[in-house]
């Protein structure tokens, strides 16, 4: 289970931004002892993150996740086997699958990454212009692409056997590599927003001769208002709340409180912002669809996505390495870290089991998009995450363009730097698996 602590606030208790090109190492001049083996370890967690940076150029992100240095070295396993590693899908493809992903969150920071990747390892320039420049193949990958990002509970057999079926078709290994960098990049659009990192990229990538440019301010909309930053209550009453919740639930009342979680997905603002900055443009189609909360959807009308019916641990991780050998192993390990870890702190108080805390984001997740844990009690949902939150965790995961950094501080502000960092790493992992299940039951069906 997740957990959200200090461990990574600096020696003077101060916090920098989750935008900062780094977090700052402690820095106390009357520090005489230390204790060799952190020392130690910091020393590796450089050496790492200064390696990786000059591979895979993340800084920002990497620097951030650094707070967290056993999830970052499972992020960075998996950046590398689905980005670098001999696999199905040439480099090229890898990178263009990247920017299409990012496309639909308008992650800028990750499509001029991804461009500069792309034209460093020989992709042809053509492509940067748009997807109507790209293989049909490419394009074929399009519409689950969309689905995936915003409505994945939508995604059928049909949509898989349109791109594994007929002329440009994909084999169920290349499928299987694409599913896996599209739920990665969707998921660390996610992260980006939420740390505010979206504006910490260079804003020009040429191209043929023409220059793709950001505007100086990103596109963001919506949750940013003092009507949604209203249940101040700081974190001693969610504490607290925590030691009380032990009486065990009947199966009925774990339905009827799901059922309560999902009606109230339905009271948060809905507005967008279709507006395309130049340098997401060219990569989305039908940029008007997005996420739709449950008053515009009938889950009534759908078959239900019930976890103990289909689960990562009992469907997905066979499934996934059959398509991509060797994946399910470095996937399984990053969600079990975002899943377990902890430092038992929360807001600074020390001794603090969030195990609850943290079971409840990931639930939270799995309700927004549709899906039920029978075996959980959602009631843990509605006491531990107030309504600031839960309009946070929904934006990050659904519409996480529409974050920005005055959202971000006010909703987070009683959580310490590496809290709000905790927080993000257990709201990607979630929707990634999330759209993952999705996918995989899909690919099931088909195979069935």
């Amino acid at each position: 289970n997740n957990d959200v602590d200090g461990h990574g606030e600096t020696a003077n208790g101060t916090t920098a931004s989750l935008a900062d090109d780094g977090p700052a190492l402690p820095q106390d001049a009357t520090e005489t002892l230390r204790d060799p083996l952190a020392e130690a370890a910091e020393i590796v967690v450089d050496h790492v993150i200064s390696n990786a940076n000059k591979v895979y150029g993340l800084d920002h992100v990497t620097n951030i996740m650094k707070f967290h240095s056993a999830y970052l070295e499972t992020f960075l396993s998996l950046q590398e086997f689905i980005i670098y590693k001999e696999g199905p899908l040439p480099i090229q493809y890898r990178h263009y699958i990247a920017i299409m992903a990012a496309g639909r969150h308008k992650c800028t920071y990750l499509i001029n990454f991804h461009k500069k990747q792309f034209l460093e390892h020989n992709g042809d320039p053509s492509w940067l212009l748009g997807l109507t420049h790209v293989p049909r193949k490419l394009r074929n990958l399009y519409e689950i692409n969309k689905i995936l990002a915003h409505r994945p509970w939508l995604v059928t057999k049909e949509d898989i056997k349109k791109v594994v079926k007929g002329p440009n078709s994909w084999s169920m290994s290349d499928l299987g590599h694409a599913i896996i960098l599209l739920v990665h990049f969707h998921s660390l659009c996610s992260f980006v927003f939420a740390c505010n990192l979206n504006d910490e990229i260079p804003r020009a990538v040429k191209v043929s001769g023409v220059y793709f440019r950001r505007r100086s301010k990103p596109c963001l909309r919506g949750y940013a208002d003092e009507s949604v930053i209203s249940d101040d209550e700081g974190l001693e009453p969610i504490v607290e709340r925590m030691k009380k919740l032990s009486e065990p639930a009947t199966e009925q009342e774990r339905i009827q409180r799901y059922e309560l979680v999902q009606s109230q997905l339905c009271d948060s603002d809905t507005s967008a912002d279709n507006g395309l900055d130049p340098d997401v443009k060219p990569f989305v189609e039908d940029s008007g669809y997005s996420y739709l909360d449950c008053s515009r959807r009938q889950f009534a009308q759908q078959s239900s996505f019930i976890l103990q019916e289909f689960s990562w641990d009992h469907h997905g991780y066979s499934l996934i390495n059959r398509l991509f050998n060797d994946i399910g192993l470095i996937l399984d390990k990053k969600f079990q870290t975002a899943y377990n870890m902890t430092y038992y702190t929360m807001g600074g108080r020390p001794h603090i089991d969030t195990s609850r805390f943290r079971r409840a984001i990931w639930n939270y997740i799995y309700c927004i998009y549709g899906m039920r844990n029978d075996d959980y009690d959602y009631e843990d949902v509605t006491q531990l995450l107030r309504s600031q939150l839960r309009v946070f965790v929904k934006t990050a995961a659904c519409y996480p363009e529409r974050l920005n950094k005055t959202t971000t501080d006010n909703t987070l502000k009683h959580f310490e730097l590496s809290e709000k960092i905790h927080i993000n790493l257990m709201i990607m992992e979630a929707r990634m698996q999330s759209e993952l299940l999705f996918v995989l039951r899909a690919v099931m069906n088909y195979m069935l």
